[in-house]
């Protein structure tokens, strides 16, 4: 039979089939030794082959073959900074849920997003949540990183998941997709999920006052069916985000604006750090591309994750 997977608790995956029957299933044992190099080798939003256990009394399953992939959003692993974590695969976009404070996104969190979801072919929508506990210098604040964005190509939208705010914009966005939540804990994905379809449920928790960060309620990714044709998978709140398995001479191609320059500069395997008569730093002298992506792409080049954890999911 084959299914698509719905969830995944690390040993057992929920997996549903065509016509709408889940099953509990488990990988077979040969099937991790395959040369596949993720902590996870099945993830959220994948297609599987599986036969029925003969030899459980419960109706499960026997995982023996994944479909390739169309995409996917990958992380490092916990601990182990050599593997990689699939978050989830095959999906046609990913809502990044921003929040300028309680908590705050910094923007070099926000780039190494868009340049990992660049890299897998991913589609990225940047979600302003919050809105209505702004005030004006907060609001100019939203307006500018949406200027920078929106500048780029990416779609912006300014929401409020607890007043229902531009929440039509989403679900219009999400019909007849697969979409995937994303962002730091504490931003408002379960709130805003349960404003999508409140028959979901989902738990939220409020703000750790101490720290200012979110305290997650999602343990593992999860897929849900909603009632207007759409699909969305949950995910839990991440601290940081490094990029994983890519060159120095390619992190400038996932920046579409610097992309664009490059071939204007004077040398082809041009990294815009120190070379002379480069277009990425010209740009920047004449603020034509925004100097906080620039400094999220020399950080990435230079592998300065210091600041920016990207081993962990966030704890509870």
């Amino acid at each position: 039979m084959t299914g698509l997977v719905y969830k995944s608790t690390g040993s057992w995956y929920t997996v549903k089939t065509q016509n709408g029957t889940t099953y509990e299933c488990r990988i077979k044992g040969k099937f991790r030794l395959q040369g596949i190099k993720s902590t996870n080798p099945i993830a959220v939003g994948d297609y599987v082959d599986f036969e029925l256990d003969t030899k459980s009394d419960q109706e499960t399953g026997v995982i023996n073959n994944i479909h390739d992939r169309e995409n996917y959003i990958v992380r490092k692993s916990v601990n182990l900074s050599k593997q990689t974590h699939i978050i989830a695969s095959n999906i046609d976009q990913v809502f990044l849920l921003i929040t300028i404070d309680n908590p705050p996104t910094f923007t070099s969190f926000i780039d190494r997003f868009l340049v990992t979801a660049e890299a897998y072919s991913v589609k990225t929508v940047l979600v302003f949540n919050k809105i209505d506990t702004y005030n004006d210098d907060t609001i100019l604040e939203v307006k500018y990183l949406e200027h920078i964005y929106k500048n780029i190509g990416y779609n912006c939208i300014s929401i409020s998941a607890k007043t229902g705010e531009n929440i039509d914009k989403i679900k219009a966005l999400m019909e007849g997709k697969v979409s995937m939540f994303t962002g730091h804990s504490g931003v408002g994905k379960s709130t805003l999920v349960n404003a999508i379809e409140p028959s979901l449920d989902l738990k939220t928790k409020s703000i750790s006052a101490q720290h200012s960060q979110g305290q997650h309620t999602t343990t593992f990714a999860e897929m849900f069916d909603l009632s207007f044709n759409a699909k969305i998978i949950d995910t839990p709140g991440i601290k940081g985000f490094g990029v994983v398995d890519m060159e120095k001479e390619e992190i400038s191609d996932y920046f579409p604006e610097f992309f664009e320059l490059s071939q204007d500069c004077k040398f082809n395997n041009c990294l815009h750090i120190e070379e002379p008569k480069c277009a990425v730093k010209e740009a920047l002298e004449r603020d034509e591309i925004a100097a906080s992506r620039y400094r999220s792409y020399v950080q990435i080049i230079e592998g300065d994750e210091q600041h920016y954890r990207t081993d962990i999911w966030d704890k509870e």
